[in-house]
């Protein structure tokens, strides 16, 4: 299954690297999100190439949700795509865009793939094992490594969202006394935390599973942990909320083997 979920991205990242390079035209859904080409495009590979190959588990993609299509029963184990994760920094021309496909088991993401294609960094995970992937000139998989969370020492390094900053994120940046900030687009934030090249992610308002499973599976694989104001595991699968849409997260804290971490 990672071996397929690796090959999609691929795929998925040439077809939004030729739409990238040429005339990107922007759409906007109901909620004023932006959406192009791209993100139909490489949602309709991988959603084909997923059911092909696992027909009896169900899917649920951004686009699809974003279309008025009702996710089906889930069960335990169902794929969570975000075909272009980071929309307003692909229209902007901004390189931190990236491919996001996972399985979720019995509410945690158990594999992920997160693949950039504007830089080439490329990321997986599976249960007990996180790999950065090395690719060739013409984009195909060169070698791999072992990555894993760091012991966190101060100055921690905290990635932020760069679009969606809120003043509660900053609150938070705070509390963490000579913190180091890297401000950085879509999934990523959770890979550089797995990579032990950061510290700590806080995301403070809306996003939905797509966004978070991929890279959450890459950084559980690592070693590392996404909690919940309650300090609770992040759990996906969340239908029927009385205070959200389907689907939609809590505030989060994404972080490696850090002492004394800031909570809410």
């Amino acid at each position: 299954m990672l071996a397929l979920f690796e090959r999609l991205a691929l795929e998925a990242g040439r077809v939004i690297m030729e739409i990238f390079h040429g005339q990107v035209a922007v759409e906007h859904k109901p909620d004023s999100s932006p959406v192009t080409e791209a993100d139909r495009a490489s949602e309709r590979l991988i959603l084909a190439g997923l059911r092909t190959a696992f027909p009896g588990i169900p899917c649920v993609a951004e686009e699809e949700a974003s279309a008025g299509i009702e996710a089906p029963e889930l069960g335990r184990a169902f794929f969570l795509v975000d075909p272009l994760d980071g929309t307003r920094e692909f229209v902007n021309g901004n390189a931190d865009f990236t491919v996001n496909i996972a399985l979720i088991r019995d509410g945690a993401p158990e594999i992920g793939v997160v693949y950039a294609p504007c830089s080439g960094r490329f990321f997986s995970g599976r249960p007990g094992l996180a790999e950065a992937i090395a690719l060739s000139g013409d984009g195909t998989i060169a070698g791999r490594h072992r990555i894993s969370v760091r012991e966190g020492q101060v100055p921690l390094t905290i990635v932020a969202s760069r679009s969606h900053r809120t003043p509660e994120t900053d609150a938070y940046i705070r509390q963490v006394e000579a913190a180091e900030i890297v401000s950085v687009g879509s999934s990523l934030k959770f890979c550089l935390v797995a990579a032990g090249e950061a510290d700590v992610y806080p995301r403070f308002g809306r996003t939905m599973e797509w966004d978070t499973a991929a890279g959450d599976a890459v950084l559980r694989a690592a070693g590392g942990e996404t909690v919940t104001r309650g300090g609770e595991p992040l759990t996906y699968g969340k239908r029927n909320q009385p205070d959200d849409v389907d689907f939609a997260n809590p505030s989060f804290v994404a972080m490696g083997r850090v002492s004394g971490a800031p909570g809410f």
